[in-house]
C-alpha cells in the first residue's frame, strides 16, 4: 500500500500511517527500531533496498531523508516536503516513509523527523553517502543511538577513515569494519587451533580500502606484532599471512568467494568467505546498539602508528626471503657454470697457440729429410 503526500507535514504523515495499518489489517506497530536513512536520489534506491531485506530480521520504521538540490534563490525560499508512505508488501515486514526535502526545510531535516520517530524504541542513523565530518553532532546524528557510515563509499577512503578516528564518539561504526567480520572470526579461530606467538603479519587487499587498513590495525592493535600491508587486483581483501614460532598461517582469498586456511602440520580447507551485501551489513549492526569498543580501539590505533612500526620492525615475509635466496643461488651457479666454460675457452685456445717443443721439432725435421730422400731415389 502507497500513499503519496504532497507539500505535506509531519503530523499529516503519522495520520497516513495510522489509517495504512488499519486498511491493512494490523493496528497495532510491532517495529523495534527507527532506521533514519540520509541519502540523495541517485543512492535512494539501493539503500531503500538494503533496508528493506534487513527489516525482514529487525521490523523498523524506515524514514528515508532525500534532501533535494534547489536550482533557482526562488526554489530555495520555498520550503515544501513530500513525503511517501509506503505499508504492508511494499515495505517488507516495517513501515517506509520516503521524505523529500526542497528549500529551507532541507536545514531542518531534524524537525521533521523527530516527529515520526517511535516512541521508546532506539534510533539508528545510516549515511550510505556523504556522511558528516563530525556523525555525533550532526542534527540527526544527535537523535541516535548509533551512527553507521561507509568509509569505502568516500571520494578518498583512507583520508575520511583518519576523519573517523579524530571524530570518533560511543555509537559510531563503519560498514567497512562489518565487511571484515567473517575474516576477524576465521583468524581467531585459526590461532585457537595452534600453540604459538604471532611475531608478525601481512595484509593483502585492493589499493584504496578501508577495510584493509581497518584489519591491519585491528591485528596490530589486538597482537602487538607489526603489520605489513600490500596491494593486490582484489576484489576486496585477498589475503592475511600470520608468521609465528610454529610456522606460518594464511588465509587466502583470490576470488571473493572461497578461502583456503593454511596452518603448518596442518591439510588445506576451503572455507566460505563470500563478499556479503550491504543488507547483511547493515543487519549485521542493527543486532548491537550499544558502543563497540572493538571497533573503537581498532580505529584509534592510528594509520600513522601502523605505517610507522611496520618500517621499522616488520621483517620481510618468509616466502619472499626463500625466493630471493633461491634467485642468488641460481645466479651463482650459472656464474660459476660460465666461469668454467670461459676458463676452457681460454686454455684451449693457448694450447693450440704455443710453439712445439725441441722433440718435436726434431721429428719434424727427420720426418722431412726422409721424405726428401725419397723423392731423390725415385728420380734417379
Amino acid at each position: 500500500m502507497k500513499t503519496d503526500l504532497t507539500d505535506t507535514t509531519s503530523s499529516k504523515i503519522n495520520k497516513a500511517l495510522v489509517l495504512g495499518r488499519r486498511a491493512i489489517g494490523t493496528p497495532a506497530v510491532g517495529m523495534v527500531l527507527t532506521l533514519v536513512i540520509v541519502t540523495d536520489e541517485e543512492n535512494a534506491y539501493d539503500a531503500l533496498k538494503a533496508a528493506n531485506e534487513a527489516s525482514r530480521e529487525h521490523p523498523s520504521r524506515t524514514l528515508v531523508v532525500i534532501k533535494r538540490v534547489s536550482r533557482t534563490p526562488r526554489d530555495r525560499a520555498n520550503a515544501r516536503l513530500d513525503a511517501e508512505v509506503r505499508l504492508g508488501a511494499d515495505a517488507s515486514t516495517g513501515e517506509t516513509v520516503v521524505l523529500r526535502l526542497y528549500g529551507e526545510v532541507v536545514d531542518h531535516a531534524q524537525s521533521v523527523v523527530l516527529p515520526l520517530l517511535l516512541p521508546d524504541a532506539p534510533v539508528v542513523v545510516w549515511w550510505p553517502v556523504n556522511a558528516p565530518a563530525d556523525p555525533a553532532n550532526d542534527p540527526l546524528g544527535a537523535l541516535a543511538q548509533r551512527r553507521v557510515t561507509d568509509t569505502y563509499a568516500a571520494e578518498q577512503p583512507i583520508q575520511e577513515l583518519t576523519a573517523r578516528a579524530d571524530a570518533y564518539t560511543p555509537g559510531d561504526t563503519d560498514l567497512s569494519w562489518s565487511r571484515i567480520t567473517p575474516w576477524r572470526s576465521m583468524l581467531a579461530a585459526a590461532l585457537d587451533q595452534v600453540r604459538c606467538e604471532v611475531t608478525s603479519a601481512a595484509v593483502e587487499g585492493e589499493e584504496f580500502n578501508p577495510s584493509v587498513e581497518l584489519l591491519a590495525m585491528w591485528l596490530a592493535d589486538r597482537l602487538q606484532v607489526p603489520v605489513r600491508r600490500a596491494a593486490s587486483t582484489g576484489p576486496g581483501l585477498t589475503s592475511v599471512r600470520l608468521e609465528t614460532d610454529a610456522g606460518p598461517i594464511v588465509l587466502d582469498r583470490p576470488d571473493g568467494s572461497l578461502a583456503t586456511l593454511s596452518i603448518q602440520g596442518q591439510p588445506d580447507r576451503a572455507v566460505a568467505l563470500k563478499r556479503r551485501e550491504t543488507a547483511e551489513l547493515i543487519a549485521e549492526e542493527l543486532r548491537r546498539l550499544d558502543p563497540d569498543d572493538t571497533y573503537a580501539s581498532a580505529l584509534k590505533y592510528g594509520l600513522e602508528r601502523l605505517d610507522e612500526r611496520a618500517a621499522t620492525t616488520a621483517p620481510e615475509p618468509v616466502v619472499e626471503a626463500a625466493e630471493a635466496a633461491e634467485a642468488a643461488e641460481a645466479v651463482e651457479s650459472a656464474g660459476a657454470v660460465e666461469a668454467t666454460e670461459a676458463a676452457e675457452t681460454v686454455e684451449a685456445q693457448a694450447t693450440s697457440d704455443e710453439p712445439a717443443s725441441d722433440e718435436e721439432s726434431a721429428g719434424s725435421s727427420r720426418r722431412g729429410g726422409r721424405k726428401s730422400s725419397s723423392r731423390k731415389a725415385a728420380a734417379k
